[in-house]
C-alpha cells in the first residue's frame, strides 16, 4: 500500500503519521521527491483501513500494490535510484542516467595479470574492476579461485589504478573482509536465492550487484532484491546475465527485454553481462551494443590478457585490444542515441 501526501504537509505532520503507522505494526518506507512525498507500507497492511487514510487532510490518495516486491517497486520510489560505488575522487555512480562499464578477468590469477588488465581496461574507459577471488564452479575439480589471496591482489590493483573493485561473495564466512575491502559485492546467479546470505548483506550499507539466477523469473529476481532491501540496504544494482534454455549454441539466453521491463517495474539500476550470457567472445561486442540500445545502466565484461590460457571462462573473454575497440563503439552509439 502507498499513501501520497498532499503538497505543503509539514515535517511534524509527516512524522506523526509515520509514527502512527509503525504503531499499527507495519514497516514504513518514505520516498521524498521534488514535488511529492510517498509513504510505502510494508508487511501485513490488512489492519490499515485505506478509507481512514484517505480521509486524512494530509493524504492525497492511497493505492494498494499487488506485486509482492515493495521496496524495489517503482511505485514506492518513482525516481531512479543512483548507486554510488567507491569513495572520493574514484567514486562511480550507476543508474539515473549514469552509465559505467565494469571490466576485468573472470578469475584473479596473479598480481601481474590483475594489475596489468586493470591498467588496460581503465585506459579504455572502464570505471570499475571485476575479478573473481572465490569462484563457484560446476565441477569441484575446476579452479576455485585464490580466495583471500585473490582479494588482496584486487586491493593492490585498486591501489595501483584507483578503480573500485567488484568481486563475488560465496557465503557469509568472509563477510567482514568483503564489507571492509570490496567496493561492490557481487551475488552470483547461483546464490540469487540464498536468502540467508541476502539477509546478511541487507545489514550492510555496501552496494550489492545482484545477478539474475540461471532459471529465475523477473519477479523472483526482484524478490531477492527485496530480501536485501527489507533489511535496510537499498544500494542494489541488478544484473541480467542470461537465463538457461534448451539451446546449446550460446551459454545462456540474454534476455534484453528484461532491461526496459525492469525499469518499468523497479527504480533500481540494471546492468547487463554479455560475457556469461553468450559464452562466446565474438558475440560479446554486438550484445553489448544491443544492451546499450535497450537502455542498460552499465555493462560487466570479462577481459583477460591471455584468454586462451585463462584458468576460468577464457572462451568468453575479450583481449584488452578487443575491449578497447568495443569501448569506442559504445561511446559512438551513446552519442547517437
Amino acid at each position: 500500500m502507498i499513501a501520497v501526501l498532499k503538497p505543503g504537509v509539514t515535517e511534524a505532520q509527516k512524522n506523526n503519521l509515520i509514527k502512527w503507522l509503525k504503531d499499527q505494526g507495519v514497516g514504513v518506507h518514505v520516498s521524498e521527491g521534488q514535488f511529492q512525498t510517498i509513504i510505502g507500507l510494508i508487511g501485513d497492511t490488512s489492519r490499515i483501513d485505506p478509507d481512514l487514510l484517505t480521509g486524512l487532510d494530509i493524504i492525497e490518495n492511497v493505492t494498494r500494490i499487488s506485486e509482492p516486491f515493495k521496496c524495489a517497486n517503482r511505485r514506492f520510489h518513482p525516481l531512479d535510484t543512483v548507486v554510488t560505488v567507491g569513495a572520493g575522487e574514484n567514486a562511480v555512480q550507476i543508474g539515473g542516467g549514469h552509465f559505467a562499464i565494469i571490466a576485468g578477468p573472470c578469475s584473479v590469477e596473479s598480481e601481474a595479470q590483475i594489475i596489468g588488465v586493470a591498467q588496460r581496461v581503465k585506459a579504455s574507459g572502464a570505471k570499475l574492476l571485476r575479478g573473481g577471488a572465490f569462484k563457484p564452479r560446476t565441477s569441484p575439480y575446476d579452479f576455485q579461485g585464490l580466495g583471500l589471496d585473490g582479494l588482496r591482489l584486487l586491493i593492490k590493483a585498486r591501489e595501483e589504478t584507483g578503480l573500485p573493485i567488484v568481486t563475488e561473495i560465496m557465503s557469509d564466512k568472509y563477510l567482514d573482509e568483503f564489507a571492509e575491502h570490496v567496493d561492490l559485492i557481487q551475488v552470483g546467479a547461483r546464490n540469487m536465492q540464498n536468502f540467508e546470505l541476502l539477509k546478511e548483506l541487507g545489514s550492510l550499507h555496501k552496494p550489492i550487484l545482484l545477478k539474475r539466477g540461471l532459471s529465475s523469473t523477473i519477479k523472483e529476481w526482484l524478490m531477492s532484491a527485496e530480501y536485501i532491501m527489507s533489511r535496510g540496504n537499498e544500494n542494489i544494482i541488478l544484473c541480467e546475465r542470461g537465463i538457461r534454455s534448451y539451446d546449446s549454441y550460446t551459454r545462456n539466453v540474454l534476455d534484453l527485454a528484461a532491461v526496459p521491463l525492469v525499469k518499468e517495474l523497479s527504480h533500481l539500476p540494471i546492468i547487463v553481462d554479455p560475457s556469461h550470457a553468450t559464452g562466446k567472445s565474438r558475440l560479446v561486442p554486438r550484445m553489448s551494443l544491443a544492451a546499450v540500445a535497450a537502455g542498460t545502466d552499465g555493462l560487466i565484461i570479462e577481459v583477460h590478457n591471455d584468454p586462451a590460457h585463462a584458468l576460468c571462462d577464457g572462451p568468453q573473454s575479450l583481449t584488452p585490444e578487443q575491449f578497447d575497440a568495443l569501448a569506442r563503439q559504445i561511446q559512438t552509439l551513446q552519442a547517437a542515441l
